[in-house]
């Protein structure tokens, strides 16, 4: 039987981020993936957010994911853009592209780290008990893990099998998707009407001023809003050219589908994202309407906090206790991403006391504080997670600050590569004595004399010191006392090493 550290449900792209951060940490971890390649059919995600691409720039990959999309401002609230070309960050922007282009870039990444993928090959079931889990593959082939993971999207299969509740809401809208051939041009883009929502485009584009600019090459994406919102069988070309027929008039001639698919506004979560050695993450934990763009986000963020606590555990540096803070900090995370959804869904309907909440909800967001506000909510960059009272910056992400240190000028998403947390030192040389934590935690003497901002919140004082976890986010605020370091070194990082 073979054996590993981490076993990983799904291949996608949660599934891969964790594969790398787990990499990164020195872990044994393996993919399995039931797709026979990195393939992907059908219309998943069409970019990523701005908090995302902090997450790829501080592993030192971004520039892979901005040389192969388009940046453009992508952030919005149901049909209002909300720009943040003024939000303090180096990607105050979106980045439009599709996801199998994410997947083969994260594929890449992760297969530099030598993490072995097991492609054509099915989850079945599992057992866990006090020393491991024991994964059957379809076909009777069985590995071992101290920690399996499930990345395996909507319909989880180590969801199921480890009987976590997914309460929720079933479905209002449905929606049809479909890459097909028509023998007229259609309207390009989105548009509304009282039979619901209908698009067209074509997968090479360019973004131009905002707009996107389709190429007059390759199949046609089309989506149309389906009556029903419960419809069990298959969609198929039959299904389509009658909603196009209805929204449109005409079918545009369409023919030839490369593949029909359906998605809806089911929204739902995972009652817990961990039982015992099987955590959730990606789909598996949340699932809701594709509206907003942020469900791939939300997973890689799953991946990168996870990640590291898990590593650390496995090596005996932290507690086991440390693998609770992923659900408390990441469950809040996505209840309200599915609160957020459901709004966005809700301001989507055509009828005309909708439009009426729509066009206030629109002259609100036109207001500079709540633009703000809500743009940063929706861009990934408001995540606050809760570690208590103290400074703006506890439990933010912490800005990537051009600094200047003896050995020369860096940036602080630089120390943040090889996902290993860090002391940030903005007083005297030395101020602070972490050497039993020395092996694990790096130590930086540096000065910043810029502004201090943070999305949403606008300017707060500058610290003396900051404590970074490997995913970005601040464990600890030095007020230029060493008040609270050797708590939060041990809270997250585990003991100090005996001298």
């Amino acid at each position: 039987m073979t054996e590993h550290a981490v076993v990983i449900a799904g291949g996608g792209s949660t599934g891969l981020m964790l594969a790398g951060e787990l990499a990164l940490a020195g872990v044994d971890v393996a993919i399995v993936e039931r797709r026979p390649n990195q393939e992907l059919s059908g219309a998943r995600a069409l970019g990523i957010s701005s908090r995302t691409i902090e997450v790829f720039d501080q592993r030192g990959i971004a520039d892979r994911f901005l040389s192969a999309g388009q940046i453009a401002q992508v952030t919005g609230f149901a049909v209002t853009r909300l720009d943040i070309s003024d939000f303090p960050t180096r990607h105050n922007y979106g980045l439009g592209l599709r996801q199998k282009h994410i997947e083969r870039i994260l594929a890449g990444w992760v297969t530099e780290l030598k993490v072995p993928i097991l492609y054509g090959r099915e989850i079945t079931g599992f057992v866990q008990d006090g020393a491991g889990v024991i994964v059957t593959l379809a076909g009777g082939e069985s590995l071992r893990a101290q920690y399996l993971v499930g990345c395996d999207g909507g319909r989880s299969v180590i969801r199921k099998t480890a009987g976590i509740d997914f309460p929720g809401w079933d479905a209002t809208t449905s929606n049809i998707l479909a890459e097909v051939e028509m023998t007229e041009k259609p309207p390009y883009g989105v548009h509304r009407s009282a039979a619901g929502m209908y698009a067209f485009g074509r997968e090479e584009y360019e973004i131009k001023n905002g707009e996107i600019i389709y190429k007059e090459v390759g199949p046609i994406g089309v989506m149309v809003t389906e009556p029903n919102a419960n419809a069990t069988t298959e969609p198929t070309l039959s299904d389509l050219k009658e909603l196009l027929i209805a929204a449109c008039g005409t079918d545009y001639g369409v023919h030839s589908p490369t593949w029909i698919s359906r998605f809806t506004d089911m929204t739902r979560q995972a009652a817990t994202y961990r039982s015992g050695r099987v955590f959730l993450a990606g789909d598996a934990a949340h699932v809701h309407s594709p509206i907003g763009g942020l469900g791939l986000g939300t997973g890689v963020q799953d991946a990168v906090n996870l990640g590291w606590k898990l590593a650390q555990v496995i090596k005996g540096t932290s507690p086991d206790s440390l693998l609770d803070t992923y659900h408390a900090e990441r469950h809040p995370v996505g209840a309200r991403l599915l609160k957020i959804t459901m709004a966005q869904v809700a301001l989507h309907r055509e009828d005309a006391r909708t439009l009426a909440v729509r066009d206030i909800v629109g002259e609100l967001l036109r207001m500079d504080e709540v633009r703000r506000r809500i743009a940063a909510e929706m861009s990934g960059l408001g995540i606050q997670y809760n570690l208590g009272e103290g400074h703006p910056l506890l439990g933010r992400r912490m800005p990537d600050l051009d600094l200047v240190t003896a050995n020369g000028p860096l940036r602080v998403f630089s120390l943040l590569h090889n996902a290993r947390p860090v002391l940030l030192n903005f007083g005297e040389p030395g101020g602070f004595e972490i050497t039993p934590w020395a092996d694990r935690v790096q130590s930086i003497d540096g000065k910043y004399t810029g502004p201090w901002e943070l999305p949403a919140i606008g300017a707060v004082t500058a610290p003396n010191a900051v404590l970074i976890r490997p995913d970005g986010y601040v464990a600890w605020v030095g007020d230029g006392t060493g008040l609270g370091l050797t708590d939060a070194l041990t809270t997250w990082f585990g003991p100090p090493s005996a001298a």
